[in-house]
């Protein structure tokens, strides 16, 4: 389960396998891929912004669960985390389009092949073994794409956009609990148990 770094643990995990994947053939160095809003992308290359956190619809939890023989857990709140990866190539004005969509279309590829966050490593992987939390793309229409891409100063660009969830963050709050010790079952005369 995921403590509450369990956001920038997922942010960084999408980080090193684009890292892993991109370098040194599509991008010459490791760190112009990480995160930040594409306002301030700096040296990136490839900007991985977390533009939405969300509790998931799909998936919620209710019930305490045991932590112990003393003490029950609240249950995990699931969350869907939402990003935009934007590519920013920094090529003479005459192939920065093409290298830029390149780029894009090996992320594509990437992720699709890559789809699962294993909790326990986290890491990205295949997801053969139907453990984990999925990265899809998001389905988007143009006029949301736009509210999302709300930089001033700053035109437009093609960007992808996925989804991760649903992610768990556990709750930090315990219940004390007692457990049955002993039972008592009376019997009376006419086989009743009272």
């Amino acid at each position: 389960m995921g403590s509450y770094t369990v956001i920038s643990e997922a942010g960084n995990a999408l980080v090193c396998l684009l890292r892993e994947k991109l370098v040194p053939e599509m991008i010459q160095n490791k760190d112009a891929i990480g995160l930040a809003s594409p306002a301030e992308h700096g040296d990136f290359v490839v900007c991985i912004h977390l533009y939405d956190v969300s509790e998931s619809e799909d998936f919620r939890l209710s019930g305490m669960l045991s932590d112990g023989m003393k003490r029950q857990k609240f249950p995990p709140m699931h969350l869907t985390l939402s990003y935009m990866i934007t590519v920013f190539s920094s090529s003479d004005i005459k192939f920065r389009s093409e290298e830029e969509q390149r780029i894009l279309g090996r992320i594509i590829q990437i992720l699709r092949d890559y789809p699962v966050l294993n909790l326990e490593t986290m890491e990205f992987d295949t997801g053969t073994d139907g453990e984990g939390v999925r990265l899809e793309m998001r389905k988007i229409e143009l006029e949301e794409k736009l509210k999302i891409w709300n930089f001033p100063n700053l035109a437009n660009r093609l960007s992808l956009f996925y989804k991760l969830g649903p992610l768990p963050l556990e709750s930090a709050r315990t219940k004390e609990i007692q457990r049955v010790r002993s039972i008592e079952f009376k019997v009376d005369e006419q086989g009743e148990v009272g």
